[in-house]
């Protein structure tokens, strides 16, 4: 097993649905400029109020992808 090095950076993905989908919106929009992608920690879950009423919510991610050699 070849030892391997790995960057972690923080996202936050939104969505007027739901946390899971926002989590995936930033995952989708991360693999399109990032190769490796390997694991996806949610570090907050929060919702954004408009008039009293959830409008959109947000997920905060903390996702690791492998240096590439």
């Amino acid at each position: 097993m070849s030892d391997s090095v790995y960057k972690i950076i923080d996202l936050v993905g939104s969505s007027e649905k739901s946390w899971e989908d926002a989590a995936t919106s930033a995952i989708d929009r991360a693999s399109q400029s990032l190769r490796d992608l390997r694991i996806a920690e949610v570090m907050k879950l929060d919702i954004k109020i408009e008039k009293g009423k959830p409008a959109q919510f947000r997920t905060n991610l903390r996702v690791s992808f492998k240096y590439q050699d």
